[in-house]
């Protein structure tokens, strides 16, 4: 009974957040359910189990949601994010659509703003590019998606993204971690996805387009206060601060800090090593809201309302991911849970980098959420995997990696969140756009994540 009451959760929750009730209702409800049929008290499955797990996330991952969601607002009031969509734009130029909306949104993610504000930022350039150079509407989410939701936000290292956070405190890496192996992944997400993209195009012109019903672009200047356009690399700036301050934060500053209170149970009794990542992270997002209030105060109509606006933003995000880790948290608690973990453990016992890769592969898929399903998969898995890398010789920097990939595959099926506030920017539905975005956020990452598991298995970490 066990584990048909997680096989039945699982399964209410694709189903019914695909038919859009919440996550916040729904990960408790259904976690009870689940225990429930196990033989669980359903009170105290709740306070003590869901709200631990739920509690712990945010613990740990709360001020990189709320920093995060701070600079994104504030580059899209300044204008900074459509200021770099327009140069991306006017460097390649209006004939080459896809490439300009691909490379401002990779630029623009990879630089730590959130994939919502880029889709937003991005949207009105364009459905302008596509119309100048005669290109289908309906390409326009899966050219989002590819520079938003793939290789900037699970391979490329130094990457700010929740992605590439999340595994630092369980295998005490960096955000870093295999840097030759990220790349490599970054450049096949990268090259099959506008590889696709340019040969479905040129079977579709604007005469088969399904025109999408939003309005014709707003101004571009994303409510900046001042009229003028901002300067592209102003408005890159604070891209940069986030990047080089990331790296002088972990391999510079840290290293050189006194951290021995560390070991105090009043800070946890941790070492530097399970913090460095998230607190340089943290540091390296502060500086570049600096930034942007010292350099673009008038172009913000207000920074209270912008500072207020841009916290406000965190706070869905990480309650829905939150609340879909402490859902884990109870499956995991379950006797079948237990059956099911030894099952990916055995699947591959001699490669411990393929079943880690299925597990998570397995958890995103059922969430529908890369942060979510992650986070479930290293709370009960994380050690196990740890240790298994250990005793085969596997660089933990490894599993960072592969885990962070993995995160980037099944995540964008048609019930993840992202996928459909996309499409409802773009006014399309999944009937005339999904399959596009299915090649370039599903199968393309699986491509990549195939290769770095040969790779890595043969290779190691680099």
């Amino acid at each position: 009974m066990s584990l048909f009451g997680i096989a039945a959760s699982l399964g209410l929750l694709i189903y019914l957040s695909y038919r859009g009730h919440s996550i916040l209702t729904l990960a408790p409800l259904l976690a009870i359910l689940a225990a429930v049929f196990s033989g669980g008290p359903p009170l105290g499955t709740y306070t003590q189990i869901f709200m631990s797990g739920l509690g712990g996330f945010l613990v740990v991952y709360f001020p990189i949601f709320l920093f995060g969601a701070v600079f994104g607002k504030l580059m899209e009031d300044s204008g900074s994010a459509a200021a770099i969509a327009q140069a991306a734009a006017r460097f390649l130029g209006p004939k080459r659509a896809i490439y300009s909306v691909v490379l401002a949104c990779a630029v623009l993610t990879y630089g730590g703003v959130s994939l919502f504000v880029v889709a937003f930022a991005v949207y009105p350039i364009a459905r302008q590019l596509f119309k100048e150079s005669g290109t289908a509407d309906r390409f326009i989410p899966a050219a989002i998606a590819l520079g938003s939701f793939t290789f900037t936000m699970t391979a490329m290292p130094g990457s700010p993204a929740i992605q590439n956070a999340i595994p630092m405190p369980y295998f005490d890496t960096t955000l870093y971690a295999a840097p030759g192996l990220g790349m490599i992944a970054s450049v096949i997400m990268l090259g099959f996805g506008m590889a696709w993209l340019q040969v479905r195009s040129r079977k579709h012109d604007t005469s088969v387009a399904e025109l999408t019903s939003n309005p014709q672009p707003t101004d571009l200047s994303n409510g900046a206060a001042s009229g003028r356009t901002l300067h592209w690399a102003i408005g890159f700036l604070p891209i940069i601060v986030v990047l080089l301050g990331n790296a002088l934060m972990v391999y510079v500053v840290l290293p050189l800090a006194n951290t021995d209170y560390l070991a105090s149970p009043t800070y946890g009794a941790t070492t530097v090593a399970s913090v460095s990542g998230i607190w340089a992270i943290l540091v390296a997002l502060a500086a570049a809201c600096l930034v942007i209030i010292l350099l673009q105060a008038k172009r913000l109509k207000s920074l209270k309302q912008s500072l207020s606006d841009g916290a406000q933003n965190a706070l869905l995000p990480i309650a829905s991911t939150a609340s879909l880790v402490g859902f884990g948290t109870v499956i995991a608690s379950l006797s079948g849970f237990d059956t099911v973990r030894l099952a990916l453990l055995d699947l591959f016992p001699e490669n411990p980098l393929i079943s880690l890769s299925l597990a998570v592969n397995a958890l995103v898929g059922i969430t529908g959420s890369a942060s979510g399903g992650m986070s479930i998969a290293l709370n009960t898995l994380g050690a196990t995997y740890l240790e298994l890398g250990q005793q085969h010789g596997i660089d933990p920097a490894l599993l960072h990696r592969v885990t962070s990939i993995a995160t980037g595959g099944l995540d964008a099926l048609p019930h993840n969140g992202a996928v459909v506030t996309l499409l409802s920017i773009c006014g399309l539905t999944h009937r005339h756009a999904y399959f596009d975005i299915f090649v370039v956020a599903v199968l393309c990452p699986l491509i990549a994540l195939v290769a770095v598991l040969v790779l890595g298995s043969t290779f190691g970490s680099f």
